[in-house]
């Protein structure tokens, strides 16, 4: 962090966070929700001996959960992790464990050891060499994946916190006066939700909006009452979408990006015009007179993100800002939409 200035207003930020701590705590579990389902799978290495195990706990590891590569030996496993950091690690191997937990590193993985009798006494053998859980090879499939889904979401709070701790050393990733993602966690984030979308092939869309006549409001009822409409209309956008999947970002003085991942052209577009008729059927409130309000909307819907296109972000946000550009100058307080054709369909 650079300096005082910068620290300061941190300081002020959190100083007017901590008086609000139910809104607080909202907002960070949507942020969390939202960090969480753009990481990719943790990534694992599998070092068990027994073939037989090996190939049972594989049945429960799908792409979604771990993206794991099995080690042949306890020297491989050794090599493959000290050339690249895996959060978790699933093992037989006592030695392996102990070896993993004497290397001195600042990034420390899970380990899951799997014990050769489901008894208290194997339990606790690999937990003292140095095990963060423990599972019989002979335990039931139910206790099998449900321990490497612990492993998993551990994993991920763990790389989540890094990421936040990392990013909150620059800038909050949270708008301060409207209480939904900031510039800045969009333009992280969102090329994330993208990467995703293109991972899994799911569908992915991006609705931008804008306050119509905001500079009006602005010279009406002074900033103050802007202030009060602009919270108020970030809420509004927020009552039509899925909580903890859906998302909304503050991009720019009253113009707003909402993320809708696994959400194709249709139904995005539903949702685009519920959003606008949500903003201009209801009246706002600012400095004790009542507001009327509209915005305009443009739309970029994707049934299914492909693979391989390193600029989809940019070539969606483009798109859907064309399509705001659109509605502002054919008459506002409308929706114009463009779905992207998925290459060669």
């Amino acid at each position: 962090m650079r300096s005082g200035g910068q620290t300061t207003v941190i300081q002020r930020i959190l100083e007017r966070r901590a008086q609000q701590p139910p809104a607080i705590q909202d907002d960070t579990t949507a942020t969390i929700a939202v960090m969480l389902r753009v990481l990719p799978p943790p990534r694992a290495l599998l070092a068990i001996a027994d073939s037989v195990v090996r190939t049972q706990i594989e049945r429960f590891i799908s792409a979604e959960v771990l993206d794991f590569q099995a080690a042949a030996d306890e020297r491989e496993a050794l090599s493959l992790f000290t050339a690249e950091f895996r959060p978790v690690v699933i093992t037989d191997s006592l030695e392996l464990i102990r070896k993993l937990r004497a290397l001195q590193s600042e990034l420390v993985p899970f380990i899951v050891f799997v014990a050769e009798l489901d008894e208290g006494q194997e339990r606790e053998v690999g937990l003292a060499a140095g095990a963060d859980e423990c599972v019989g090879r002979r335990s039931s499939d139910r206790e099998l994946s449900a321990r490497i889904g612990v492993a998993r979401r551990i994993a991920e709070l763990e790389a989540v916190l890094r990421v936040t701790l990392i990013e909150n050393r620059k800038l909050s990733t949270t708008d301060d006066l409207t209480r939904v993602a900031s510039r800045r966690f969009f333009s992280k984030h969102f090329p994330r939700e993208v990467e995703r979308a293109a991972r899994y092939g799911r569908a992915l869309s991006l609705i931008l909006c804008d306050i119509d006549f905001f500079k009006n409001i602005n010279d009406t009822l002074g900033h103050a009452g802007g202030d009060d409409i602009l919270k108020q209309f970030a809420a509004r956008l927020q009552e039509s979408l899925r909580r903890g999947i859906d998302w909304v970002a503050r991009i720019g003085g009253e113009e707003f990006a909402i993320v809708l991942p696994e959400t194709g052209y249709e139904q995005a577009l539903g949702v685009a015009r519920k959003l606008r008729a949500g903003v201009a059927d209801r009246g706002f409130s600012a400095q004790s007179k009542n507001v009327e309000v509209t915005a305009s909307f443009g739309l970029c819907g994707l049934d299914r993100v492909s693979a391989g296109e390193r600029k989809t972000p940019e070539h969606i946000l483009k798109i859907a800002d064309a399509a705001l550009y659109r509605s502002k100058h054919a008459g506002r307080n409308r929706v114009t939409a463009t779905i992207l054709p998925t290459p060669g369909r």
